[in-house]
């Protein structure tokens, strides 16, 4: 009996080859997305899990409160708290600090910038990673060693071992050779921690024992009968108790009245946490919306892929009708035709899930690209894989099938034998269904109208200076006659225009205005030449100038937002006072708000300063011409390599970079706009299948229509008038919902589009238009039918 359900299903697959490759189109889409979210979301919780005991470590976050309430959180800590809960609390069994750093390291004539992380040497007791040479239990001891991966072995070494070999790396601003103690494999794609180059912590000279600071991650490893909530109450006498001579110093020198909370995080809960979010030589960090945001997308795609197989079958059941009449009176029982008709379903589903596996081998490329993932086919050979993917196949089947199965076994086998069938019980549920498939394409399409209109405006947005044809060259550190040397050798090419110092990285600080109150600020450190080569304009007061050479020690500039939170009404002469350095400055120029930071953030306060004692300058911002950019360039990295010969050559032009910091904006859109694409193609096939039904059931009626002189187009504009309507009840539920989400969405941007209703008007006229090329098939063939085949058949 089974083996005669097969044949009968592969048999109808073949006779309807249309309807089956729709079906199978559809379906392989659906399980395809379904595949591939399922290995981006194992992935993502399978992160750092790889490690011995991974249960018992855990990283020590800080909880800053202040006296308003204000709370700051970090998953960083300052130098002193692993060692110090570690020497007090016996149920801590070792600690490491780790934290990302980057070095100079010369290879042959040319000097390279390799990504480090510098860390205790009981990182291997902690951590597991496989070594290629040398021995976990020894490698990080000698403080003069350092750890590299077999990436970077080959990078410096070639082939050859790198065991014992020495590398010249610049530390403490001189190159040193350090012997090279051990060699791991390639860091696991789910770890966040990627090693490059591990350098000993205890090689640094001086002791930072302040606590109040936080720039490092302190790792812990836990005995296995310690109790983690009793830990963190530990902490805070601990802190009390050890910090206490530092807090009263920090409350009367800077007003320091905050309290900071010690906590412990499952390492394994780092990567998906929003809260205490993995940096500072943690990396991959990631938020768990991404996966929820794609398992929808995923599932929708796939639900509505059953409904279109649903929608198809029951669209044929008018031809079977009289073949599930026959069936019931050779004695055949509904039982048997819904064993049938779910047989087809399941045939039909292992043909789309073995397309579905080929599909996620052909755009698993595409999907790294697009979640910066690296998953590969061998993530499929997993039991708890294959086994979820089995489970989507029966789910998959018995979705699609179930519905059709107990409809069509229900038909009357007289009226279906002496053709007085008519199949109305399922109508409204069709169009239910297609309703809901277009309401869903709606919604989608108005989010990527959304999600293309944001992005482009932020990309097009006025920063509020000139980021075009400007060069950034990171230089390292310059002293002040280094950087006039260096801008005077650049300006005698006529295809630059201005050359700016500036110091390398973005710095916020805290200081205090008006006596008492305090702010915290973005601070840069700049020459003259800074505002005019980047075109930003001042609003009062002047600019440094050499010819006051009292402010390189006593002036400075602020931006509008930063004269806002003073409070100022007249901000030239106001001082600024450095409580951390007990030095004050005067305010003689007020700049005009710019975009220092992307559009994520809002315009904060911003001071310049042109004091050589706040930093050295460490980036050169280059005005260049635009006619022979290529030559320029050269001259650049000539002009660059004879004065800074021990430095890497680092470039990046402006607008550039600026643009590379929405590259989350890019690849969602990309990601909306394919899922977009896929649900609208998938509902199409499904309002084909209704179109389908529709031409079948009324084929009398189109008969007699033409008989009696209706024209063609009367005919199709009778077909196509249902359809439509099924349209605009879609937006009806569609626009609202997309109104609500797209307003929730643009609330995380302080510098956002405003939903228009030309938006909405576009969408309602792309579907509108998707829905008549989609039935104008089916509604031509049935209004050019010859009306004597149609009636001579009824």
């Amino acid at each position: 009996m089974f083996q005669n359900y097969v044949k009968i299903a592969i048999r109808n697959l073949l006779h309807n080859k249309v309807f089956s490759f729709i079906n199978i189109a559809g379906l392989s889409i659906g399980l395809a997305c379904c595949m591939l979210i399922v290995l981006y979301t194992k992935d993502e919780i399978s992160y750092d899990r790889f490690h011995k005991n991974v249960d018992q470590i855990y990283r020590i976050t800080s909880t800053e409160i202040s006296p308003d309430g204000k709370v700051d959180k970090y998953g960083i800590t300052g130098m002193m708290p692993g060692p110090t809960f570690k020497a007090q609390l016996p149920e801590i069994e070792n600690f490491v600090r780790l934290q990302g750093e980057s070095y100079n390291i010369k290879k042959g004539n040319e000097v390279l910038v390799q990504d480090a992380l510098k860390v205790d040497s009981s990182f291997f007791s902690i951590f597991t990673f496989d070594f290629v040479e040398g021995s976990p239990k020894t490698a990080l001891k000698d403080p003069q060693s350092v750890v590299i991966s077999e990436e970077v072995a080959e990078k410096y070494f070639g082939k050859v071992s790198a065991l014992g070999k020495t590398l010249s790396i610049n530390y403490d601003d001189t190159f040193q050779p350090f012997t090279v103690a051990g060699v791991t494999k390639k860091s696991p794609q789910n770890s966040s921690i990627k090693i490059d180059l591990l350098m000993p912590f205890h090689r640094e000279k001086s002791h930072d024992d302040q606590w109040i600071n936080f720039y490092l991650n302190t790792i812990v490893k836990l005995k296995p009968s310690a109790n983690p909530k009793a830990l963190e109450a530990k902490f805070a006498s601990i802190y009390a108790q050890e910090a206490k001579g530092q807090l009263i110093e920090a409350k009367e020198k800077w007003n320091f009245q905050s309290t900071i909370q010690y906590g412990l995080q499952p390492f394994v809960d780092v990567h998906l946490s929003t809260e205490f979010r993995a940096a500072n030589g943690l990396k991959d960090d990631s938020d768990p919306m991404y996966s929820y945001v794609l398992m929808g997308l995923a599932v929708f795609l796939l639900v509505i892929a059953c409904i279109n197989f649903i929608n198809l079958t029951v669209a044929r059941s008018v031809k079977r009708g009289k073949e599930i009449g026959i069936r019931k009176v050779v004695g055949g029982d509904r039982k048997q035709l819904i064993f049938q008709f779910m047989g087809e379903s399941f045939v039909l589903s292992l043909v789309a899930f073995l397309l579905a596996i080929f599909l996620v081998e052909l755009s698993l490329p595409i999907f790294n690209t697009l979640a910066n993932k690296a998953l590969s086919m061998k993530y499929l050979f997993d039991f708890q894989l294959i086994a979820s993917y089995f489970l989507l196949f029966l789910f998959t089947g018995f979705l699609a099938g179930i519905y059709p199965s107990l409809v069509l076994s229900s038909f009357s086998p007289v009226d279906t034998l002496y053709g007085r069938f008519k199949f109305s019980k399922g109508s409204f549920l069709q169009k239910s269904l297609v309703v809901f498939q277009f309401s869903l394409a709606a919604f989608m399409m108005m989010a990527t109208l959304v999600l293309y209109t944001q992005f482009d405006f932020m990309v097009k947005q006025d920063l509020g200076y000139d980021d075009k044809n400007m060069v950034d060259v990171s230089t390292g550190r310059m002293t002040l006659s280094e950087t006039h040397t260096f801008k005077q050798e650049l300006l005698q090419n006529p295809s630059i225009e201005k050359v700016a110092p500036r110091q390398s990285g973005s710095w916020r600080t805290i200081a205090k205005v008006n006596g008492k109150q305090e702010i915290l600020f973005a601070i840069d450190v700049v020459d003259e030449d800074y505002l005019p080569t980047l075109k930003i304009p001042m609003v009062q007061g002047r600019n440094f100038s050499q010819d006051f050479p009292s402010d390189t020690a006593q002036s400075v500039l602020v931006n509008e937002t930063f004269v806002k939170e003073a409070g100022w009404k007249n901000p030239i002469g106001q001082t600024v006072n450095f409580f951390s350095s007990n030095k004050t400055y005067q305010v003689v120029g007020v700049v005009k708000d710019y975009h220092f930071n992307t559009l994520h953030e809002s315009i904060k306060p911003q001071l310049f300063t042109c004091d050589p004692k706040r930093s050295s300058f460490a980036q050169l911002s280059i005005k260049i011409k635009p006619t022979d950019i290529p030559s320029t360039l050269k001259f650049i990295e000539k002009t660059f390599k004879k004065l800074r010969p021990t430095q890497p050559y680092i470039y990046d032009f402006k607008d550039q970079s600026n643009q590379k910091q929405y590259e989350k904006e890019a690849k969602w859109k990309q990601i909306i706009s394919f899922s977009a694409i896929l649900i609208i193609f998938i509902s199409c096939i499904g309002l084909f299948g209704l179109a389908t039904l529709s031409a079948e059931k009324r084929t009398k009626e189109i008969g007699i229509r033409k008989v009696l002189g209706a024209s063609a187009l009367a005919i199709v504009s009778m077909l196509t008038k249902d359809f439509l309507k099924l349209v605009l009840a879609s937006v009806v539920f569609a626009f609202p919902l997309a109104w609500w989400a797209a307003n929730k969405f643009l609330e995380s941007y302080p510098y956002r589009i405003q939903i228009s209703t030309w938006m909405f008007a576009t969408v309602l006229v792309l579907l509108v238009l998707i829905t008549i090329l989609t039935i104008s098939y089916q509604a031509f063939k049935s209004a050019l039918a010859n009306p004597v085949k149609s009636l001579r058949t009824e």
